[in-house]
């Protein structure tokens, strides 16, 4: 069984799934590939929306606040509806990346505002690290049965880590060493862009061995989908910690 710390890609992925007799509808790692860039043209379109609005209110970060709240919960909805309901990713995948993007728009013009260039600098790693994760799978860094198992225990680790302090800014209680510039929270966010990271090789082979077990065709969506996950949540996680850097 193949576990993923992506949460859109786990080890029951493709339990249950029936296996597409007719290649031609059977899921492809091209096709794939190509529903990845509609869904990360979908993210920018909707990232240049927010990200425009901001700005045209002179740097308002209230006049954005509401989109982003929509995209980040509605995101999140639309992605459990996914994980449950795989058939519909052609639908839900496509609504994931426009919500999503309305929430990094926002945050990407609001943190740009106060670091100049930081935007940039997060899309060239996220991109980097994606290419060069791409480069070592492709090179045979494989991702063992250990090797997944500690990504998703550590991954897991950071869910629970993040839901706690956001349970306790509910309190207004936000702890230094998670929203700071100090040293070990600049630690904790490098360890959690390197846990990121690392999804990526799990993802890769999970969607290498849907489409080498000829899943049906609309997994091409889901597995996009997954990717998205995993590329949205590092660029975000980029974002964070070259804004602890930058505040120094």
């Amino acid at each position: 069984m193949m576990k993923s710390s992506n949460p859109a890609l786990s080890g029951e992925t493709f339990t249950g799934l029936s296996f597409s007799a007719n290649r031609a509808d059977a899921m492809t790692i091209q096709g794939t590939v190509y529903k990845t860039f509609l869904l990360l043209l979908l993210v920018m379109l909707s990232a240049g929306w927010t990200w425009n609005k901001f700005y045209l209110a002179g740097g308002n970060a209230a006049s954005v606040s509401t989109w982003m709240m929509i995209g980040v919960f509605g995101g999140f909805i639309v992605a459990m509806v996914t994980v449950f309901k795989k058939q519909w990713a052609s639908i839900t995948a496509p609504l994931y990346a426009v919500l999503e993007g309305l929430f990094i728009g926002g945050l990407s013009a609001t943190l740009e505002a106060s670091y100049p260039g930081i935007v940039i600098q997060s899309a060239g790693l996220t991109f980097g690290t994606l290419f060069a994760m791409l480069l070592a799978y492709q090179a045979g860094l494989k991702a063992t049965e250990n090797f997944k198992m500690g990504v998703f225990a550590a991954t897991g680790g950071i869910a629970i880590f993040y839901l706690a302090m956001m349970v306790l800014s509910f309190f207004g209680i936000q702890p230094s060493f998670m929203y700071g510039n100090s040293l070990l929270s600049i630690g904790i966010s490098l360890f959690v862009v390197v846990i990121a990271a690392l999804n990526f090789i799990i993802d890769f082979d999970i969607i290498e061995q849907g489409a080498r077990s000829s899943m049906p065709k609309y997994m091409e969506w889901y597995g996009a989908f997954a990717l998205m996950v995993t590329l949205i949540w590092l660029y975000i996680e980029f974002l964070r910690l070259l804004s602890k850097i930058r505040s120094r």
